[in-house]
């Protein structure tokens, strides 16, 4: 079984989508690589860092983009985000069915600063523009650094998000929190914690994902062409009472788990039973019972 969390960005690319289908845009010998990081004797990557093109996946022609966590951990600079916003247009000027984004990423390098905050906030606008046209996308969550930052919102931005139980999901990371409130806020040294808090399982009780899968590349691979099927089948529309709905999960939340600070207090007031004990359940028992209780329905 090839772990999708040890995988490389190349890697998840080749062995996700059908054999041989893949073709990239702007791939390294192009040499594209960011104008700001050179002058600060930063390390630079041929393909800053992201890897973009057509494949088929089932043999549906799609659109994929695979951000490497190797490279600055997979965050966002100008030319990284430049590339991503250009797949999601050119994927509604060619009327492409789906763009499925294999995100891994800390967020915006601090090496760029504004350059990489702008880049994510095009990037977002190029999802809905994308989502509007008909064009459905999806998020698979399962590398090593997360997604965090504004790609954790450009991930909640898209049709639907498939996670497994290593991915995690969130705007701030344990690191951050932690540095700006203080140990006793999060303690980002507490890894079961932080799993417990960003990790998958709470994401799908949260409602903030579709799909827990294994850790492996097969596994993420029937899940993207499982939830492409779905949003091209069901597409959900960007409109006024969608946008209501969303808000109205939110309160939700915060109305019944905000004075929370365990995560499994919150798996308990779901009507999760066994809530410690429910953790250790593989992908596929873990969506059996724990599906009835997710937050806003399956």
């Amino acid at each position: 079984m090839s772990s999708y969390l040890e995988s490389t960005a190349r890697e998840r690319i080749q062995r996700l989508f059908d054999a041989g289908s893949f073709t990239e845009f702007l791939p390294p010998p192009a040499r594209v690589i960011s104008p700001h990081l050179c002058p600060l004797a930063a390390p630079v990557a041929f393909d800053d860092g992201v890897v973009i093109g057509p494949a088929q996946l089932g043999g549906a022609v799609v659109f994929a983009a695979a951000q490497e966590g190797g490279f600055m951990g997979g965050a966002v600079g100008e030319v990284h985000g430049a590339k991503l916003v250009g797949l999601l247009r050119r994927a509604i000027t060619e009327r492409i069915g789906a763009v499925v984004l294999l995100l891994e990423t800390g967020g915006v390098r601090l090496h760029e600063a504004n350059a990489g905050l702008i880049a994510v906030s095009e990037v977002m606008r190029a999802v809905l523009d994308a989502r509007a046209a008909g064009v459905a996308v999806i998020t698979l969550a399962g590398g090593a650094n997360g997604v965090f930052g504004g790609m954790g919102i450009v991930a909640r931005c898209t049709n639907a998000i498939v996670m497994s139980e290593e991915g995690r999901l969130a705007m701030s990371g344990p690191e951050v929190i932690e540095t700006a409130s203080g140990v006793e806020e999060f303690d980002s040294q507490d890894r079961a914690l932080v799993w417990r808090t960003t990790g998958g399982k709470h994401r799908y009780l949260l409602g903030d994902c579709q799909a827990i899968v294994a850790d492996s590349v097969a596994a993420f691979r029937q899940a993207a062409i499982d939830a492409v099927a779905v949003c091209r089948a069901q597409p959900i529309a960007l409109s006024l009472h969608a946008l209501e709905q969303e808000q109205a999960l939110l309160q939700e939340r915060i109305e019944r788990f905000g004075a929370m600070t365990e995560p499994l207090d919150i798996w308990s007031a779901l009507g999760v039973e066994h809530a410690k004990a429910i953790p250790m359940l593989e992908a596929a028992e873990f969506m059996a019972a724990a599906a009835p209780h997710r937050l806003g329905g399956h």
